[in-house]
Parts: C-alpha cells; structure tokens; sequence
C-alpha cells in the first residue's frame, strides 16, 4: 500500500508540474485552435458533461481520462453518433475499439469526425457564391493504458489532428496522460488526473492564401502569385481533478458480504483547468439499477456563464443521460449496451444529442 501511495503521489506532482509548464493565460481566451479536441462524442461521459475523470473505464476513457482504457482490462468496440449544436447542421462521428494486450493492460484506437454540411463559397467577385465547400475535422488516437495493481491505473495517448477547409488545412499531434485510483470497502472511492492535450503548433497552409495578381510596373505587364501565411495557434490543454464516491442503497439489507447491491447512486465532482479558457467546475449524479439500467445528470458551471459576453462555453443548465445494458451468459458474458445524452445550449442552438453503442467481452 505504501509502494502504491507513493506511485499515486508522484504521478500526481508531475502532472502539476506538466500543468503549470504549459498552462496558458486566460486573456488569451479564444486563442487556440484545435477545439475539437474537447469534444467528447461518447453518450456515457456526456451525460455527466465529461467530468467523470475519476471513474470513466472503457474506450470512452480514451475523450475524458486515458487511464480508464484498462479497467477490467476488457476487449471492446463501440460506435458513437450525434448531433451536435442541433440546427446547425454539424455531425459527429466516433469509432474506438480496445484489445487487452497483457495481464492489466489495454491498447485503444479511436478516430472521431466531424461535418459541416456543405457551406457557400464566396469571394471578392462572387459575393453571392459561386458553389460550395464541405470543411472536414478529424482526429485518431492511440493510447494504452495498464493497471498496476487493484488500486491504480495509469496510461497514455497520442492523437493526431487534422482539419480540412476547402483548400486549406492544418494538421499537429497532440498527447495526453492520465492515472486513476480507487480503495474503499467496495472499491467506491475514486480519484481520477487527466493531463490532456499536449501538443505541437497548427498553422493552416495551402492554395487558399495564394493571390494572383498583375504587376502593374512591369512592361509588359504580367501576373505573379501572392502567398500570404497564416499565424501558428496551440492545442486547447487542459487538467482535470475529479473524485467519485459510491453509495450502495441496499447494502445494509444484503444476505451476505459477497452479495452485489442492485442499487448504486454515484456522486462526483470534478475541476477542470483550461489553458485558453475559463476553468469549469461541476458535480453530477448517477444511478444504477443492477447494473443494467442508468440514469445520470450533471451541472457543470464557469465563471461568468450567465453572461453571453463573458461565457466560453455554449452550455447552459443541467445534462443527462442514460444507458441501457445487458450482460449475455452471466456475470462474466458479453456486455451490450445502448447510451444517450442531451446538454442544452444557448439559442440558437437546440442542444446536443448524442447515441452510442458499445459491444465488450
């Protein structure tokens, strides 16, 4: 326990340290790029607004808290699809699966997309438009993580970004870390650090910021082509704090110790530090019956977010979700489930919708 401890407090210093070296300053705010990074496509984690940090297991762990990847240390594939910010016309995509490599360790893929529709072109000459272009944001992942003993569980992430706008594009590499630990009686105590995007420069380049042009003062005259270079932005780094507790409401009326509680009631908080926005602080709550069917909800609050002038974030009120599981032949089968979530959005958006679907053994 105490080897363990010591692990816990060290990860713990270095992930600071990591924060307090690439830590940006608020009056930067709106300055970085890449923002699809915060996105989390996965209906489980969104229903909680993402703040599960301490408690995320499975492919999903690999948008929230990389760490997660190896609880249970199981084989997993999943499909997730939204609706994002709904009337805008902005989907997403997500695929991620994870395959135990080890005793306690797991490696995951995930690749996330997102469209825009097909968005007027415009110039100087053609106001109007003269067609259309379709902007396409993309991302893979690949991480792995390993549980270390019953207690903790660390991993770590690498992600390559890439964003296509007409003739034009920009791509980086982004990095992330993260540990989990958990004690209690039940295993019902949970703390979870996630140290996330970490990562290289953009700069958009391409054909799009070329001009061409006549030379009036050469004789005769003759065009040149103009390239104009766009500035470089950073990834939108972040560090999330949580902690989760555990509260079976039958566990006073169980047969015996080794008895499972059908009823849990999850509560979490969660902090989360952003490098070129206002910092979030939030708490949710989640009930689950057998672990079969969940219902969760969420509040996650920033400075300011009453305000539409000082507000970064297009969330407003509480989130919520649920999810729909079944275990095929026994305790140990195959694990099918079905997750939703909703968080409302300041007008004129009508929120997000997010499904998925997740298949693990």
């Amino acid at each position: 326990m105490k080897g363990i401890s010591k692990g816990f407090i060290y990860t713990a210093v270095f992930l600071g340290v990591c924060m307090n070296t690439y830590a940006g300053n608020k009056d930067r705010s709106g300055q970085a790029g890449a923002m699809e990074l915060n996105i989390n496509p996965w209906a489980r984690s969104t229903g909680l607004f993402g703040m599960n940090t301490p408690n995320v297991y499975g492919i999903e762990a690999m948008k929230s808290n990389i760490a997660g990847l190896a609880v249970d240390s199981t084989s997993e594939v999943g499909l997730s699809i939204g609706d994002y910010l709904q009337g805008t016309n902005i989907k997403i995509a997500d695929f991620a699966v994870a395959q135990k490599v080890g005793e306690g360790s797991v490696v995951g893929f995930n690749i996330m997309s997102m469209s825009f529709g097909q968005i007027p072109a415009t110039n100087f000459f053609n106001p109007d438009g003269y067609g259309s272009y379709q902007p396409t944001f993309l991302n893979a992942s690949l991480g792995f993580a390993k549980q270390f003993s019953a207690h903790i569980n660390a991993g770590v992430q690498a992600t390559f970004v890439s964003e296509q706008i007409n003739n034009i594009g920009a791509s980086g590499l982004a990095f992330d870390g993260g540990i989990q630990y958990v004690t209690g009686k039940r295993d019902n105590f949970h703390f979870g650090i996630a140290l996330r995007n970490i990562g290289t420069n953009m700069r958009y380049t391409g054909t799009g910021f070329s001009i061409n042009a006549d030379q009036p003062e050469s004789s005769p005259t003759f065009g040149v082509t103009a390239q104009y270079p766009s500035d470089k932005f950073e990834m939108p780094t972040s560090l999330n704090f949580g902690l989760a507790y555990d509260l079976y409401l039958d566990e006073h009326h169980l047969s015996t110790s080794d008895s499972l509680p059908k009823h849990r009631l999850t509560v979490l908080g969660d902090f989360q530090s952003n490098s070129f926005n206002n910092d979030y602080l939030g708490g949710g709550l989640e009930y689950s019956f057998r672990n079969m069917f969940m219902l969760r909800c969420a509040y996650r609050y920033e400075s300011g977010i009453g305000n539409l002038t000082t507000t970064s974030t297009m969330y407003v009120g509480l989130a919520f979700g649920a999810t729909l599981q079944y275990r095929m032949g026994g305790v140990k089968g195959h694990l099918l489930a079905f997750d939703y979530s909703f968080r409302p959005t300041q007008r004129p958006a009508n929120g997000v919708h997010m499904f998925s679907i997740r298949y693990s053994r």
